[in-house]
C-alpha cells in the first residue's frame, strides 16, 4: 500500500480493498488528493458484526471516559484545523476560509458532546400506586449507521459521530464516496483518541453497496442519513421495513422575502451571501428570493452588482470568494438548469458561465435571475449551485404565500424593520428554522437543527435535541418491598 492509499478502519484495525477510488481535487484536476479504499460488503458486514461486539461494555463505560475521550478529538481538532481546512478545501472546493471554519466546527460540535455525555439525565416521577418508584431512563439505542454527504465532509460527521459516541452509542461511518478524506482524518483521529476496537467503524465507498448494507441490516439499530431526498426515500423504506430508528435531512429550497421596509445593504448581504456563497452547496441556501415591489428593483440590482464582484477562483488561494462545483457531475447539473431557467423565460441578469482558470476546475460563475415565478422548475426544485432566483410579491401576505408554497421546509428569512412581520413569519413560516435579517444559512451547533415537509424525516440534530435520536428511553418500576 502505498502513502496515499487510505484504508478503512474496522474492528479497530485499518483494512484495505482492491476498489480504490480516485479523490481529486475541483479547483485544479491534477492534484491527487488520494486514493481511498472502497469497503466490499463482507468489510461492510464485519464493521456492523465489530459494532455489535462491542456495544455492551461500551454502552456501561462511564460518561467521564467518553467525554474526555471526545474532549480529546475536539482539541486535536483545533489544533490541526488550519492543516485539515486545506484538505478539506482541496477535496470538496470551499474556499480556505470555510474549510477552516468547518474544521472548527467539527471540533465546537465534539467538545460540546464530551460535556454532553455527562448529562444523560433520567426522570423519578410519583407513580399513580402507592409505594411504587417509576423511573425513566435514556439509554443507548445501540448500533447506528451514519451516512454523511460530500458537502461538509467533516461537520457534519461530527455533528452525527460525536452524539453517537457521548450516548454509549457504537458508530458504522460511511462518508460520502465524492469526499472521503475528510472522513478519513476524522476516523485516523478517533482511532488514537482511546476508543476501545469496534466502537467506532469507519466504512468508504458507493452507496449502493456500503449505505445499502448498513440500511438493510438487522443489527444495525437507527440510521442517520444526509443527502439527496430521493435517496433519502429508498434508505428510509429500507430501514423502516426492518424496524429501525431512522434520522433523515434531505435538502431545501429555501426562501428569503425581503419587503419594503428593509434594510437595503443588509438585505443585500443576505440575498448573496445566503445563496451563491459556498458554490450554493448548502442545504440551506436561500435560493428563492421573495421580494415586495417598493424594494424589488434595488433588491435585484444590488444583487447582480454584489454577484459580478465575487472572485470565484482556486478554494486555496486568500484572494476566492467561491471556490469550484464539487465536480462534473454536478457542474452539469447546475448547468442543465441554468438552461432550464433560461428557457422558462426568467432574465438572467449575470452569471450561469463555465470559467477558465490556470489550473484545470469546475469552475462557474454565480447567476441571478430576475422576473420568475414560483412554478418555474428551476425556482421549485433545488439545484445545489451558485443559482439564485429573484421573485416578486404583491404585499406580505403573498409573499409568505409563496414562501410556504413548496414541498421542501427546511429554513426560511425575512429582510424587514418591521417587529410586526418577524414576529408573524416567525409564526407562520412552514419551515423547521427562521431567520430574521440574516442569511438563511448559517446555523448554530448547540440548537436543533432540522425542516419540515420533505426536508426531514424524524428527530431533529445538533444541541440537545440529538439525544432524541441516539438515547431510547426505558420506564422502570419499582415496589421496594
Amino acid at each position: 500500500m502505498t502513502s496515499m492509499e487510505k484504508s478503512n478502519y474496522v474492528a479497530g484495525e485499518w483494512v484495505g480493498s482492491g476498489d480504490l477510488s480516485e479523490n481529486r481535487n475541483p479547483s485544479d484536476l491534477d492534484d491527487l488528493v488520494g486514493l481511498y479504499a472502497r469497503a466490499s460488503a463482507q468489510q461492510t458486514h464485519d464493521a456492523i458484526a465489530a459494532a455489535k461486539s462491542a456495544l455492551p461494555a461500551w454502552s456501561a463505560a462511564s460518561p467521564q471516559s467518553r467525554a474526555e475521550i471526545l474532549e480529546r478529538v475536539g482539541v486535536e481538532l483545533l489544533a490541526r484545523r488550519e492543516e485539515l481546512g486545506a484538505l478539506l478545501s482541496r477535496e470538496e472546493g470551499k474556499i480556505i476560509s470555510e474549510g477552516i471554519g468547518e474544521v472548527t466546527r467539527a471540533a465546537q460540535l465534539f467538545k460540546f458532546y464530551a460535556q454532553e455525555a455527562l448529562r444523560v439525565e433520567g426522570l423519578a416521577i410519583a407513580s399513580i400506586r402507592p409505594g411504587v418508584r417509576v423511573e425513566v431512563r435514556n439509554e443507548p439505542v445501540g448500533v447506528v449507521g451514519l451516512i454523511t454527504p460530500w458537502n461538509f465532509p467533516i461537520a457534519i460527521p461530527a455533528w452525527k459521530i460525536a452524539p453517537a459516541l457521548a450516548f454509549g452509542n457504537t458508530v458504522v461511518f460511511k462518508p460520502a464516496d465524492l469526499t472521503p478524506a475528510c472522513g478519513w482524518a476524522l476516523a485516523e483521529i478517533l482511532s488514537r483518541s482511546g476508543l476501545p476496537a469496534g466502537v467506532f467503524n469507519l466504512v468508504m465507498g458507493r452507496g449502493s453497496v456500503v449505505g445499502d448494507i448498513i440500511a438493510r441490516s438487522s443489527d444495525v439499530n437507527a440510521v442517520s442519513f444526509t443527502g439527496s431526498e430521493a435517496t433519502g426515500r429508498g434508505i428510509r423504506t429500507l430501514v423502516a421495513e426492518r424496524g429501525g430508528k431512522i434520522q433523515q435531512e434531505m435538502g431545501g429550497k429555501s426562501p428569503l422575502v425581503v419587503l419594503d421596509d428593509a434594510n437595503l445593504e443588509n438585505a443585500v448581504d443576505c440575498a448573496i451571501g445566503g445563496s451563491v456563497i459556498s458554490t450554493g452547496q448548502r442545504c440551506t441556501s436561500n435560493t428563492r428570493i421573495i421580494a415586495t415591489p417598493g424594494i424589488y428593483d434595488a433588491l435585484v440590482e444590488g444583487m447582480a452588482a454584489r454577484a459580478r464582484k465575487l472572485v470565484v477562483g482556486n478554494a486555496l488561494d486568500p484572494a476566492s470568494q467561491i471556490g469550484p462545483v464539487v465536480d462534473e457531475r454536478q457542474l452539469s447539473v447546475n448547468l442543465r438548469y441554468i438552461g432550464i431557467a433560461d428557457g422558462e423565460g426568467a432574465r438572467r441578469l449575470c452569471g450561469g458561465d463555465v470559467l477558465d482558470r490556470p489550473q484545470r476546475g469546475f469552475y462557474l460563475s454565480p447567476a441571478v435571475y430576475a422576473d420568475c415565478t414560483n412554478d418555474m422548475v428551476h425556482v421549485r426544485e433545488e439545484i445545489f449551485g451558485p443559482v439564485v432566483s429573484v421573485l416578486k410579491a404583491a404585499d406580505y401576505e403573498e409573499a409568505l404565500a409563496i414562501a410556504n408554497d413548496s414541498d421542501l421546509g427546511l429554513s426560511s428569512g425575512i429582510c424587514t424593520t418591521s417587529l410586526k412581520h418577524a414576529e408573524d413569519f416567525k409564526t407562520r413560516s412552514t419551515s423547521g428554522m427562521v431567520f430574521v435579517n440574516l442569511p438563511t444559512a448559517g446555523v448554530d451547533y448547540h440548537v436543533p437543527f432540522g425542516g419540515r415537509k420533505a426536508s426531514s424525516y424524524g428527530p431533529r440534530e445538533q444541541g440537545r435535541a440529538a439525544r432524541e435520536f441516539f438515547t431510547t428511553s426505558k420506564t422502570a418500576y419499582t415496589n421496594p418491598l
